[in-house]
């Protein structure tokens, strides 16, 4: 009898559900989308009961339309976005919005904490000092909103929420914790200096359980409006960027994942944890010997979208004119141009950024703009910055890890073939397209399989994901980019000295 299994990525702007066959092929998908509320700068947040419901009606449209029969459903697993926050009372109702990973209002508090315990916390918990994390945002919850945060039973991330709500019970996986930065990495197991920075007590937290911790006994009611059978298997799974590893054959050790879609991310995986001396890289647990390394970047497709919007009016009329994407317009354009645009540079800090800089308060910039230039250097310049920034997270993880073999690529990026030949110049490695396109959802699908016996070892994925396609470095362009590299490098540790006061004089114009 074949059997099936559903993977669930509730992801920043919408939950994905999977159904794939016993060999890793889609069988149906289903995206239910939400907002981002930003009513403010730096306010990022969601409606928790926004995302339950579009966690439902994800699931639910995968068993109806899909008519596979609910008994051949083996597991349903999870994954999740990192980094949120949600007060609840006693009653489990909210109290506040899912504070997301793109929330800034803990910067100041991140500040703080980098001058003073940050490092031996980071040390602890692999989790850089950022606003990004639960433990600056409770600090800073606790200081502009203490009404709020005295009344709060619990705090949790969106993942528990879901879960509360599917089987009545508090619960976070290692992944998910471990991106918290109150997770003490060596000892599985809350940290007593992070709880007390943020102040609170592990009883205010959820019980901490294995990525493959398995379920049953699901809320009759939700089972009945999922669709499946109320004892089906469901694991609670680990978080996206753990699992998007996963998802797309990138567990072996040496093998580098980069992922482009809004943001971005550069990671690999190892047997243990691994702290950074420098704090410019992450360290999240997928299973007690799979440790993902990393480091997120906040400008990817949004710093492409602003150069659509913003600087490519006429490539847009273009592509209206002939029924094309114009993004194929840039592309086109800019592969006439050379590498290394004649010399401008572009550092992408468009929205702040995290790794390697770890600076909300990072601002973007061309460097070397001279009458030559034209608009096609310019576009060429951006796409070349986003990948110079990347390049930059992987040179940090290879102080930690060494030069990786390869590198996997995935994302709505990854389709360009002039991407991925500029990635493949700038990292002077071949790049490697994977067939899959929903990596996070494989991903919790496979382990949901390891994690109920299906299978024996999570490198089964190798048999799931085929290789599509390979980029190979170009000697010629890669000189290029190793003479414009230690330039570009040098000026973002110059320009760093000055994002605190162009940042204050922005603020003014808000």
């Amino acid at each position: 009898m074949s059997t099936y299994s559903i993977g669930a990525d509730i992801g920043t702007t919408s939950t994905k559900a999977v159904l794939f066959s016993e060999t890793g092929e889609i069988i149906y998908q289903s995206t239910v989308e939400y907002p981002l509320l930003t009513p403010e700068p730096k306010i990022a947040e969601q409606d928790p009961d926004e995302i339950l419901e579009a966690v439902i009606t994800a699931i639910q449209n995968v068993m109806k339309k899909s008519a596979v029969d609910k008994e051949k459903i083996t597991v349903l697993s999870f994954s999740a976005a990192m980094h949120s926050l949600i007060a609840v009372d006693g009653k489990g109702k909210p109290l506040t919005n899912s504070i997301t990973w793109a929330d800034q209002r803990a910067e100041p508090y991140a500040q703080q904490l980098k001058e003073t315990t940050g490092k031996s916390i980071y040390d602890k918990t692999g989790t850089p000092i950022h606003p990004m994390s639960p433990l600056t945002k409770l600090m800073w919850l606790k200081a502009e909103m203490p009404d709020v945060f005295n009344k709060a039973r619990r705090f949790i991330g969106i993942k528990e929420y879901i879960f509360h709500h599917f089987f009545g019970q508090y619960v976070v996986d290692h992944s998910i914790a471990s991106a918290t930065g109150l997770f003490n990495m060596y000892n599985m197991d809350w940290d007593e200096e992070a709880l007390e920075t943020a102040g609170v007590t592990r009883d205010k937290l959820s019980k901490i359980v294995p990525t493959t911790e398995v379920f049953t006994k699901m809320n009759d009611d939700i089972a009945e409006r999922l669709g499946v059978h109320p004892n089906m298997k469901t694991v609670i799974g680990a978080n996206d960027g753990c699992l998007a590893n996963l998802g797309v054959n990138a567990i072996e050790k040496g093998v580098v994942a980069v992922s482009i879609g809004t943001s971005g991310a550069l990671r690999t995986v190892t047997d243990k944890p691994v702290a950074d001396p420098k704090g410019r890289i992450f360290c999240y647990a997928l299973t007690e010997n799979h440790w993902v390394i990393g480091g997120p970047v906040n400008n990817g497709g949004m710093v492409l979208r602003w150069l659509r919007d913003e600087l490519s009016e006429r490539e847009v009329e273009e592509a209206k004119a002939i029924g094309a994407d114009p993004y194929d317009v840039i592309t086109d354009k800019i592969e006439k141009i050379p590498a290394g645009s004649n010399g401008l540079l572009f550092h992408p800090y468009l929205s702040g950024e995290r790794a390697p800089s770890w600076n909300a308060n990072s601002r973007g910039s061309f460097y070397g703009l001279a009458i030559n230039h034209k608009r096609e250097h310019v576009m060429r310049a951006v796409l070349e910055g986003i990948n110079m920034n990347l390049y930059m997270v992987l040179l940090a993880l290879e102080e930690v890890i060494g030069i990786p073999d390869r590198i996997h690529a995935t994302g709505g990026f990854a389709k360009s073939t002039v991407w991925r030949q500029m990635m493949a110049n700038i990292f002077n490695q071949e790049v490697h397209i994977p067939q899959t396109v929903e990596g996070a959802c494989l991903g919790a699908a496979v382990l949901g399989k390891y994690a109920i016996g299906e299978i024996d070892d999570l490198r089964e994925v190798e048999n799931m994901v085929e290789t599509k396609a390979i980029s190979v470095p170009e000697k010629e362009e890669v000189a290029v980019y190793e003479e414009l590299m230690p330039l570009y490098i040098r000026l973002s540790r110059l320009f760093e000295q000055e994002y605190d006061a162009i940042t204050e004089f922005q603020q003014k114009f808000k």
